[in-house]
């Protein structure tokens, strides 16, 4: 290992620089916790160590949640919208002038504005985990050098602190190893990790095309493009993977797990129209209402149509097939 943290140099120290309130942040997060374990008789070197990075997961999914929560709204409030948003674009199609341009976008925000829907809503919580997970991988990148006293402290993390952290071993590997540093039995740990990352990557991608994917969407450039992805990202993590510490990996492996789950709510609670996934909330919410119907006392929903069905026959029957015609109303004389 070269005394110099490259991270901190180049463009990428002058990107850290900005992100340091963020790394600061978690570092605090990570060492209270681990107090907190310490105090219940955790030894302070080891798994309480792990523990930590494992909750500091938690923690940075429970804040990006409400986000999420948000997105999953706007991309279905999209979806409701898009026959209104088509009827607007065909209105002003091959219209170039700056005038039926401005009264486009004006229809469109109106649009948005009335029924809550954000089309950006869906790429905030991507854009926060992207430098949440970059600070992440940059702290328990540089405790190993705030260790050896070759990097200014970090946060709560002193040399002290950082030597206690890069002391700690998990399933028999340093958390500060990386797959070249590490010795056979740790390389065959990290693999392992790596090797866990990307099946759960890939499951959830393949669980999403396959359960929330609606047949009429589907054309083959987009399965060609939903395949290509399947297997692009988690090709990406083996190389990726190998680089990184040890320590990096446990957070990396828990962050995907936290994401898998994540996934199944989504597809339960949020699943694109015409998917599988819908049909199978459409019929979920559908036995839900009956069996509340059943605990009230109350015809169920089935019952309910053929009530509704014989009062309109009945109603029919009386009246019989014609329209009643319209009465004029009697003019005042003037």
């Amino acid at each position: 290992m070269t005394d110099n943290f490259l991270l901190d140099s180049g463009f990428w120290g002058w990107l850290y620089k900005l992100l340091t309130p963020v790394e600061w942040l978690m570092t605090q997060v990570m060492y209270w916790f681990h107090k907190l374990l310490t105090l219940i008789g955790m030894p302070a070197v080891g798994l309480s160590w792990v523990l930590s990075i494992i909750f500091l997961v938690v923690v940075v999914q429970a804040c990006v949640f409400p986000l999420f929560y948000k997105q999953m709204k706007s991309m279905r409030g999209m979806q409701a919208i898009q026959p209104k948003m088509m009827k607007i674009q065909n209105k002003y199609k091959g219209k170039n002038d700056p005038a039926s341009k401005e009264a486009m976008q004006r229809e469109m925000m109106k649009l948005y504005k009335d029924n809550h829907a954000n089309p950006a809503g869906s790429c905030l919580p991507m854009l926060i985990q992207g430098p949440v997970f970059m600070c992440m991988f940059y702290v328990l990148s540089a405790i190993p050098y705030i260790a050896r006293g070759k990097r200014a402290p970090l946060g709560a993390f002193d040399v002290a602190t950082a030597q206690e952290f890069s002391a700690t071993t998990f399933f028999g590997t340093k958390v500060s190893d990386t797959f070249t540093t590490a010795g056979t039995s740790g390389k065959v740990v990290i693999a392992i990790f790596v090797f866990a990352m990307c099946a759960c990557l890939w499951y959830m991608q393949w669980n999403t095309m396959r359960r929330n994917t609606a047949p009429a969407s589907m054309n083959k450039q987009t399965e060609r493009m939903q395949k290509m992805m399947l297997w692009i990202f988690p090709i990406m993590y083996i190389f990726s993977g190998v680089a990184m510490p040890f320590a990096v990996l446990v957070y990396w492996l828990a962050n995907n797990i936290c994401n898998l789950l994540r996934s199944f709510w989504q597809l339960r609670e949020f699943p694109t129209p015409g998917s599988p996934a819908a049909i199978d909330k459409e019929k979920r919410d559908h036995d839900n209402e009956n069996r509340k119907r059943a605990r009230e006392g109350r015809p169920s929903l089935e019952e309910e149509e053929l009530i509704e069905a014989k009062k309109e026959a009945e109603r029919k029957s009386v009246q019989g097939h014609q329209r009643q015609q319209p009465q004029r109303k009697n003019r005042k004389k003037k």
